[in-house]
């Protein structure tokens, strides 16, 4: 479901009290560990971790947090279009839950926080600096 929320706050005081729960364990995990200059916004009616306007006119997006109508979702901007990041993000996740990731292109969706291990948030968090970001922006023509 798209959010009409204008801030992060709104959008996590409109979900259910679990889903509130579980997105705020990942929304902490996602800022301790961001990589500076990115910055937390609603883009898409979703809470966004993107490269700031300033910088850049549209966003420039890295992550995305979301509550769908059946699911939870982390959406992995960053690796849109890459597979071997969306293969290391399965891989390693996998690994650590010992079950198949419900995960399409870059976009990982959960409904308890055991489906989706905070190490591996952290980690998708921590890949690509903000410059890094840009530069593969700019590599694919945007």
């Amino acid at each position: 479901m798209q959010s009409k929320a204008a801030t992060v706050e709104e959008y996590l005081a409109e979900l259910p009290e679990k889903q509130r729960a579980i997105l705020s364990e990942v929304r902490a995990t996602i800022l301790e560990h961001l990589p500076a200059g990115y910055v937390e916004s609603i883009q898409w009616g979703h809470i966004c971790y993107h490269v700031p306007l300033e910088i850049r006119k549209g966003p420039v997006a890295h992550l995305a947090l979301a509550s769908q109508k059946n699911h939870l979702a982390l959406y992995l901007l960053s690796a849109g279009g890459n597979d071997s990041d969306n293969e290391w993000f399965r891989t390693e996740t996998e690994a650590i839950t010992g079950k198949k990731l419900n995960m399409g292109k870059g976009c990982v969706r959960f409904k308890r926080l055991v489906e989706l291990p905070l190490s591996m948030v952290a980690k998708a968090a921590a890949r690509t600096s903000m410059e890094e970001r840009l530069q593969l922006w700019r590599e694919r023509g945007r």
